[in-house]
């Protein structure tokens, strides 16, 4: 438990300072890690919560936030992020799921870098059926997988030029809160066993202590760019050693 809380705690800082809250790493390294698989996504999702709230909180006190932008989204992907927590899949096809969305993110959020630091750009207005249909399919994804969705939504809304790079960032997070709960209350239609959850209770202080910590590193000392070339090796670093337990 001691290692893996080390290594919540690092997830946690890293994607807590670019706006995330980590859930997709959580999950690969509960299921490295051999907890059962019915909980785990329970778990993830109590550590996404706790870290966006943070840094949700922060953002828009700073007012860096845009809701005309998030709402669109959020009225597509919430229902649909409850419907995908309620469906229960099997074990292999979720690691599979699983790897190919820690792959995908690592490599979007990799190449999407430079557009942290990018504040000069023309910002362009997404239509709201457009936010509806990009936040359905992101919401039933995170459902199913047991994600909050920002690492997918953070990297669309820069290729969009959706906004500026801090409100964009807000987004993913509140996206990430919002999406999470939903999440939450369909894994909870399920058969959970809580005295299982409630005994992994220092992940979630880690996550916490981690979540203030990676905020404080993005508003005071690294830069956005650099944290989030960071992120996006840890995730395909994760990603690849889950390929290796996957398929070898």
């Amino acid at each position: 438990m001691i290692i893996l809380s080390i290594l919540f705690l690092i997830t946690a800082i890293l994607y807590s300072s670019v706006g995330f809250g980590g859930g997709s790493t959580y999950l690969a390294l509960l299921l490295i890690w051999g907890i059962p698989f019915y909980i785990f996504p329970v778990i993830a999702l109590v550590c996404n919560i706790i870290v966006v709230s943070g840094n949700s909180f922060n953002y828009i006190r700073a007012g860096n936030h845009n809701f005309k932008l998030l709402i669109p989204f959020l009225i597509g992907s919430v229902p649909l992020a409850f419907v995908g927590g309620t469906l229960i899949i099997e074990k292999e096809l979720f690691e599979i799921l699983l790897f190919f969305v820690l792959s995908f993110a690592g490599i979007l959020l990799l190449i999407k870098n430079r557009s942290y630091e990018n504040n000069k750009i023309l910002i362009k207005k997404i239509s709201t059926f457009n936010s509806f249909i990009i936040g359905s399919i992101l919401g039933l994804i995170s459902g199913i997988v047991g994600i909050g969705g920002g690492i997918f939504l953070s990297p669309i809304l820069f290729l969009l030029k959706a906004d500026k790079p801090k409100n964009i960032s807000t987004t993913a997070s509140l996206f990430i809160l919002v999406n999470s709960i939903s999440g939450i209350l369909g894994q909870l239609t399920k058969e959970i066993v809580f005295n299982e959850i409630i005994i992994y209770w220092p992940l979630f202080v880690t996550v916490m202590i981690g979540g203030m910590f990676g905020n404080y590193l993005n508003i005071k000392i690294l830069s956005s760019r650099m944290l989030a070339i960071v992120t996006s090796l840890l995730v395909i670093f994760v990603a690849c050693r889950m390929g290796l337990k996957i398929f070898f």
